[in-house]
């Protein structure tokens, strides 16, 4: 399965929807992880 973790869009908004650990899990149990460019920096 292919998943999409974007970037969020709303004003003071910082977190994003999936942790690292959380993507490493998702990875090993073969799914494609896609992160949007920028998720995270303001974290």
């Amino acid at each position: 399965m292919r998943l999409g973790i974007p970037v969020e869009r709303r004003d003071g908004e910082t977190r994003v929807a999936a942790t690292p650990e959380t993507v490493k899990k998702l990875v090993a149990a073969k799914h494609e992880v896609l992160v949007e460019a920028g998720a995270g920096i303001q974290s």
